[in-house]
C-alpha cells in the first residue's frame, strides 16, 4: 500500500515541482524586475499558470524540455 502511494507520488512529482518551485520562482523574479503579469493576473498567479503548465508537460511528455 505505501510503494503505491509513493509511486503516485513521484509520477505526480514534475507537476509538484511547477507549483512548487517554479511557480514561486517565476513570481519572485518577476517582482525583482518589476515585470508584471500579462493578462490582469497577480505575479503568483502567473507563476502558478506558467509553473503548472511547464510541469504539467514535463509529466506527459517526460522531460523538462
Amino acid at each position: 500500500m505505501g510503494a503505491l502511494v509513493i509511486r503516485k507520488l513521484l509520477y505526480w512529482m514534475p507537476f509538484l515541482f511547477g507549483i512548487g518551485f517554479i511557480a514561486p520562482l517565476t513570481a519572485q523574479t518577476m517582482a525583482y524586475w518589476q515585470i508584471d503579469a500579462p493578462l490582469g493576473l497577480s505575479r503568483i498567479g502567473f507563476g502558478l499558470l506558467f509553473g503548472g503548465l511547464w510541469g504539467l508537460y514535463a509529466n506527459i511528455r517526460g522531460r523538462w524540455i
